[in-house]
C-alpha cells in the first residue's frame, strides 16, 4: 500500500525535511572541534608552488574533512612552515623558494583570506614562531649574496612585530590586526637580523638553524643549530625585550648538546618551565631546564625512532604529554612529562610514510596530528590520532590517514570557535 499526499502535505513534509537535514547540518558543524591546516610544497600539476590543505576534525570520532573550498595556494613555493597567531585570527605561511612570509586571515569557517606578504631578513626561512606581540623567523643563510648554497654560510633569526587593530588601521593603507610591522633592528650590529656564530676557534664554523620556539611568556627565545663544520648540535638562547629585540642570554655562547649531533626539532612546555630538542642522528629527545631563566640546564635524554623530526608538546596544560614524530619509521613516540620536567615513555604508533611534522589540537587537547611527506603513491596523507588522556596512548581516528596535496611539510591549527 502506497500512501497518497496532497500538494499542502507534500509542502510540509519538504519543508520538514528540509528543517531535518538543517538540523543535520549544524550538528555536524557544532561537531567540529579545530580546523586544521597542512602546508604541502607541491600543488597539483606544478612544481614548486604550494598549497594549504584545510580539515575539521570531528570531536567525537576524530575524521577529518577537508572543508569545500580546499586548498587555497600558500601564494608562494615551497611553503616549510606554519603558525598561527595567539587569538587564532591570523596564519602566518613561510614561503622558503620566495624567502617570504604570508599573512592570512582565518575566517569563523576556516576559509584563508590572503593579506599581506613580507620578505624575510634572510636567505631561505625556515621555521617560525609566534607569540602575541612578536613573529620569529630562522633563516638558513644571513643575508648577503656571499651566502649561496654553494658557499653557505651561518643562519640567522629575524623578528616582526604584530601590529595591534590601531596601529595597523593607521597604515598609509588600514590593514588587520597581526599585520607584520617593519622587521626589528639589531643595534648591536647595525642589521635587521640576529646572527647564529660561535666565538673563539670556532667562530668561522657554519651553523645551520634547524627549529625555531618562543616559550609560552614570550620571554625567551630559542633556536636549535647544527655545526656543520665539527659536526655538533646547539641551542642559542635570547631573551625577547622591549620592540622585540634580542638579547643573547650565557654571553651569547650557546648550549652545547652535550653528545647531540643533529638537533631537528625544538619545542617548550605550556609553563615556560621546560625545553626539549630531538635529535635526529642519535634518535633521541633531550630534556632541559631553566626554560624560565633561559640559562638551560640538562635533566637527561630519551630515546626516540629513528630520525625523529618534529616534536608537540600540549600547548593549553591539560595533558602532561609530549609527541615526537620519527621521519624514517613512520611512527609517532609518546612521552609522559614528570613534575621535574623528565620524559617517561608511553609507547610508539604507527603514522603514514615519513612524518615530518606534528600538532596538537588547541581546541581540547584531545587530537594529535602529523604531516606525512612522502604519504600515499602520488599524495601526501595526514595522520590523526585521539589522545587518551589518562594515559597518553594515542589511537589511529576513524579513517585516517586521509590524503593532502603532495608532500606535506607543515602542520597548524585552530580551534572551531575561536577568540577575535
Amino acid at each position: 500500500m502506497r500512501m497518497k499526499f496532497n500538494k499542502t502535505s507534500q509542502l510540509l513534509l519538504v519543508s520538514a525535511a528540509s528543517i531535518l537535514v538543517a538540523g543535520v547540518l549544524a550538528a555536524c558543524s557544532d561537531s567540529t572541534v579545530d580546523y586544521v591546516y597542512v602546508a604541502s610544497s607541491q600543488a597539483a600539476g606544478t612544481d614548486n608552488y604550494g598549497e594549504i590543505n584545510v580539515y575539521t576534525i570531528n570531536q567525537v570520532s576524530g575524521l577529518m574533512r577537508q572543508i569545500p573550498t580546499s586548498p587555497f595556494p600558500s601564494n608562494g613555493r615551497k611553503p616549510v612552515a606554519l603558525a598561527v597567531s595567539t587569538d587564532y585570527s591570523n596564519l602566518y605561511v613561510v614561503n622558503q623558494d620566495d624567502n617570504t612570509i604570508v599573512q592570512f586571515l582565518v575566517g569563523p569557517d576556516g576559509k584563508l583570506y590572503p593579506q599581506n606578504t613580507v620578505n624575510t631578513p634572510g636567505i631561505f626561512p625556515l621555521a617560525v614562531a609566534v607569540t602575541s606581540s612578536y613573529l620569529f623567523v630562522a633563516d638558513t643563510y644571513q643575508p648577503g649574496s656571499s651566502c649561496t648554497t654553494a658557499t653557505p654560510c651561518s643562519g640567522s633569526v629575524g623578528v616582526f612585530p604584530l601590529l595591534t587593530a590601531a596601529q595597523a588601521q593607521a597604515l598609509p593603507e588600514p590593514q588587520i590586526a597581526g599585520t607584520l610591522g617593519t622587521v626589528v633592528a639589531n643595534s648591536a650590529n647595525n642589521a635587521n637580523y640576529w646572527p647564529l656564530t660561535l666565538s673563539g676557534k670556532n667562530a668561522s664554523d657554519i651553523l645551520l638553524p634547524t627549529g625555531i620556539n618562543v616559550s609560552a611568556s614570550g620571554a625567551y627565545l630559542y633556536v636549535s643549530a647544527y655545526d656543520t663544520t665539527a659536526n655538533a648540535g646547539y641551542i642559542f638562547s635570547f631573551a625577547v625585550g622591549t620592540g622585540g629585540a634580542l638579547t643573547p642570554v650565557n654571553g651569547g655562547v650557546p648550549f652545547k648538546m652535550g653528545a647531540g649531533v643533529y638537533p631537528s626539532a625544538i619545542a617548550s612546555d605550556s609553563s615556560s618551565n621546560y625545553v626539549y630538542v630531538t635529535d635526529s642522528v642519535n634518535g633521541n629527545v633531550t630534556s632541559y631546564a631553566g626554560a624560565s631563566s633561559g640559562q638551560l640546564t640538562l635533566i637527561g635524554t630519551t630515546p626516540t625512532g629513528n630520525q625523529p623530526s618534529a616534536i608537540a608538546v600540549d600547548p593549553n596544560s591539560k595533558y602532561p604529554y609530549a609527541f615526537v614524530a620519527n621521519a624514517t619509521d613512520g611512527t609517532v613516540s609518546g612521552y609522559s612529562i614528570g613534575a621535574n620536567g623528565a620524559l617517561t615513555s608511553i609507547g610508539t604508533f604507527a603514522t603514514g610514510v615519513d612524518p615530518v611534522a606534528i600538532g596538537i589540537d588547541p581546541g581540547t587537547s584531545h587530537f594529535v596530528f602529523t604531516a606525512n611527506f612522502l604519504g600515499n603513491a602520488a599524495v601526501g596523507t595526514v595522520s590523526d590520532f585521539e589522545l587518551n588522556t589518562s594515559n597518553g596512548t594515542l589511537v589511529n581516528a576513524q579513517h585516517s590517514p586521509f590524503n593532502s596535496n603532495p608532500l606535506p611539510t607543515a602542520v597548524a591549527a585552530v580551534p572551531h570557535t575561536p577568540v577575535r
